[in-house]
């Protein structure tokens, strides 16, 4: 697992304010963290920069699992 320590976590503006998102480490070299924002001290999953960008062009294009 990369070290996420020096992350710059961010929630989604369109978050809802009931606490159900995740928040997005996007700024680190080779790596796209992930994490649930109920739990930032809990554990996090982190994705090759290209494999992140493939799944946000499939939820934008509304193909995921399609």
């Amino acid at each position: 697992m990369p070290d996420l320590t020096g992350a710059v976590w961010r929630k989604s503006s369109r978050s809802n304010n009931g606490g159900n998102c995740v928040e997005v480490a996007d700024g680190l070299p080779g790596v796209v963290g992930l994490r649930d924002s109920k739990d930032p001290a809990g554990p996090a999953l982190a994705f090759p920069p290209s494999s992140w960008t493939a799944f946000i062009r499939a939820v934008k294009n509304e193909t995921l699992g399609h």
